[in-house]
């Protein structure tokens, strides 16, 4: 197919596109980063301890456990989208989210029920990670199939849009419940809300994905009878070199962006002694400019390539993670906003170009699978566990710091799989694959 595919799909319909794309990974994230903000309080009760630091790795525990469910989804929920489409595959994941995330707000506490109460957070972290792990990846690839190949990192900019947008929010709920409400009624009832509010959200988000159509890269290759019987087993067979090189660069992706949203609000608390509000509005104030700068790092990303921008959001977090770090930790409000915003830079162009290259490195036939697999891999091994590591490194070493060199650590890690990625900036998405072909064998570029 040539580019008159992309340009049948008018901006209007983008637009619709784009909403419905961007809410169920808002209701995703919202849950997430909820969690995360409401980490100290969640502990106490769900793992009521004497060491209040015992308690917090719990609570992180369980927060990377649900992360393991979420390779199990990429390859459930990728095996689906590519056999029977992606839209209805997204309708699925949205409405186990909000169910699930639902349940959390109505679970009874450890006071209530004993040791039930942590087993059954655990387990509904998990359906929560199985519904995660066919969202993400899915959107992305509804999205970037829709959108012209000239512009696809900012149109696709606008799912990590929704990211932000939705840590925002959770941030916004969390300042507004610390700042209204006693320390009492915060544990007894107030830390539920937030997990509430998906029931809602998640029902408007299946009724705006209903409506739409299926992208036309899959209707193609559904017209032409090329819909892939086992999407995993030539996914396996075909990709895997690129599925390493792609899952490399995500590491880091995933790394600085839980660095970044959901363990900061926990560091500036404990490492700089700010108070539980003021830790969530230095994280709000982050997040609403990680949000508005998406759409720039996408026109970058379109203008100088994929590679280009791997390379950028590689160094820049190598040279950034350490003096955002020691100012996160000062205890002083303007530098922790500023360090936090250094920190943001790096996530956002890790996040939007990896956006674009979940969709641009597989082909149409297996695309919602392997990019799903690459994705929830990378999340699981190096975000899931992010808090938990950067907890237990300053445990450890007794450095507030340590965890800024694991971060560049990993930064080298991806700029070496980055690399060894083709440039996919122009290519088409609207490919007819045979199993034997990747993107790099058939895709053409469009002009």
């Amino acid at each position: 197919m040539t580019s008159a595919t992309t340009e049948q799909v008018s901006p209007r319909t983008l637009r619709k596109v784009i909403v419905a794309a961007g809410i169920g990974n808002f209701v995703e994230w919202f849950d997430f980063a909820v969690y995360g903000f409401l980490a100290t309080t969640i502990a106490q009760q769900f793992f009521p301890s004497g060491d209040a630091s015992a308690a917090l790795l719990k609570t992180f525990a369980v927060f990377a456990v649900a992360f393991a469910f979420r390779p199990l989804g990429g390859i459930f929920f990728g095996m689906l989208g590519d056999r029977i489409g992606r839209k209805r595959t997204l309708a699925m994941t949205i409405l186990l989210m909000a169910a699930a995330t639902t349940l959390i707000g109505l679970l009874p506490s450890y006071a209530a029920i004993g040791v039930m109460a942590p087993i059954l957070l655990s387990l509904i972290r998990c359906a929560q990670g199985f519904s995660a792990g066919g969202e993400y990846a899915g959107a992305c690839a509804y999205l970037m199939e829709h959108a012209p190949s000239d512009k696809r990192a900012w149109y696709g900019s606008f799912i990590p849009v929704s990211t932000f947008s939705a840590f925002a929010s959770a941030a916004v709920v969390a300042y507004a419940l610390e700042a209204s409400l006693s320390a009492e009624a915060m544990g007894s009832w107030g830390w539920r809300l937030p997990f509430l509010i998906a029931a809602p959200l998640g029902l408007v988000g299946l009724y705006l994905r209903w409506k739409l159509d299926e992208t036309p890269a899959f209707q193609a290759v559904t017209e032409e009878h090329a819909v892939a019987h086992s999407p995993l087993k030539e996914t396996l067979r075909n990709h895997g070199a690129a599925i390493c090189c792609l899952g490399a660069f995500v590491s880091l992706t995933a790394l600085s962006f839980y660095m970044f949203t959901t363990y900061f609000a926990t560091y500036l608390q404990v490492a700089g002694g700010l108070s539980r509000a003021t830790a969530l509005l230095v994280s709000l104030i982050a997040l609403l400019f990680a949000a508005a700068i998406c759409p720039l790092a996408g026109l970058y990303s379109d203008r100088f390539g994929r590679r280009m921008t791997v390379v950028t959001a590689c160094v820049l977090l190598m040279v950034v993670v350490y003096p955002s770090f020691l100012m996160a930790s000062s205890g002083s409000f303007a530098a922790s906003v500023v360090g936090v915003m250094l920190l943001a830079v790096g996530a956002v162009l890790c996040g939007v170009v990896t956006a674009a290259l979940l969709s641009e490195t597989f082909p149409t036939r297996t695309r919602y699978t392997a990019s799903a697999i690459t994705y929830n891999m990378a999340y699981t091994l190096f975000g899931g566990t992010a808090p938990l590591v950067a907890t237990w490194l300053i445990t450890t070493t007794g450095s507030n710091l340590s965890p800024a060199f694991y971060l560049i650590a990993i930064a080298l890690l991806a700029l070496a799989g980055g690399l060894a990625l083709p440039e996919t900036s122009r290519i088409s998405l609207h490919d007819i694959a045979s199993p034997e072909k990747g993107v790099g064998v058939n895709a053409t570029v469009e002009t």
